[in-house]
């Protein structure tokens, strides 16, 4: 099982705009593609292998026929044959809607679907670009629902300005929201449920308000203000640098100016690369692929050896 590619699932989106063409070399054709599904097995969204001879077989599909060679045995144990994370590049043109997403439980419960705990990397970000992560004192539900009705829930919200590199935690519950002018790359748990509970009072291309979740978000929101969502991690050359560590996935940040060999033998997960800058060849015991900036590849768990062969990339490592 040699490191695998897939072909963009691309998202046209309300607020996207033309930077996963003109920054990450997707291949659009409008000018309001928002996301970029690098990596699904969402149900209708299922990525495809784009490199090598099992080019055209979706992933589903292979994780069927060989589900701990690609996943690992101890993911298959939690999680069976569904691939636990869903991996996009997401470019805000606009500002996004003001959101959160269920824990597990609630989202069994009425979606049968997982929760969402996700983590973006900032790529690129316009100058005073902004991220909306929580509030900026606690809040009780009575006076979160009286914002909604004044028009006044933007004023309970904390802002964060941003740079390449900042790197956000967003735990279920977390009302957040990706603001105009920002790149990033995005790690999550595979799940597509989303309250909106604020749009702007924007209109689609058919002039109709989009859907809002308002009953639905009010019990399934943290109404306390938390600093618990900007990422510390050390960016030291050449080496694995810690960034997330949760019961959902674990991320490293790994910036090189040099080859790296990994022993992964006792890894028991699949091991994903999102290449943030530069350009990098990614080994394992069956062959090779090369990622560049904008491309992610996944290594199958049955592997005992990575290797990255590069003189300047950074790249997102991600396993379970």
């Amino acid at each position: 099982m040699y490191p695998l590619k897939f072909q963009p699932i691309l998202k046209e989106r309300l607020w996207g705009g033309t930077k996963l063409r003109d920054v990450l070399g997707k291949p659009i054709e409008n000018d309001i593609t928002g996301e970029s599904w690098e990596l699904s097995t969402v149900k209708g969204d299922v990525s495809v292998i784009a490199n090598g001879n099992l080019a055209g077989t979706s992933l589903q599909e292979l994780i069927d026929q060989n589900p701990e060679a690609i996943l690992g045995e101890g993911v298959v144990e939690r999680f069976g044959t569904d691939f636990p994370i869903l991996i996009k590049f997401i470019d805000a043109k606009q500002d996004l809607s003001i959101q959160l997403h269920p824990h597990d439980e609630l989202a069994k419960e009425r979606h049968n679907s997982f929760g969402k705990t996700e983590m973006w990397y900032i790529m690129d970000a316009d100058k005073d670009a902004n991220l909306i992560v929580g509030f900026n004192k606690d809040v009780s539900k009575e006076e979160y629902a009286e914002s909604l009705e004044k028009n006044t829930l933007l004023e309970l919200l904390n802002y964060e300005t941003v740079k390449e590199g900042d790197t956000f935690f967003i735990n279920t519950g977390k009302i957040h929201a990706i603001g105009a002018g920002v790149l990033l790359a995005e790690i999550q748990q595979t799940s597509d449920v989303t309250y909106r509970v604020y749009d702007f009072n924007r209109r689609d291309k058919n002039g109709n308000l989009r859907e809002l979740h308002t009953e639905l978000a009010l019990d399934a929101i943290d109404y306390k203000k938390k600093d618990d969502f900007k990422v510390a991690y050390s960016q030291d050359m050449n080496t694995v640098n810690g960034m997330v560590n949760c019961p959902y996935f674990q991320t490293n940040f790994l910036e090189l100016s040099k080859d790296l060999h990994q022993d992964v033998s006792k890894r028991d997960s699949f091991t994903i690369y999102m290449c943030v800058a530069g350009v990098a060849e990614v080994q394992n015991d069956f062959g090779s692929t090369t990622v560049q900036k904008g491309e992610t590849v996944l290594v199958p768990s049955n592997c005992t050896g990575i290797a990255l062969k590069t003189s300047g990339a950074k790249l997102l490592e991600v396993t379970i």
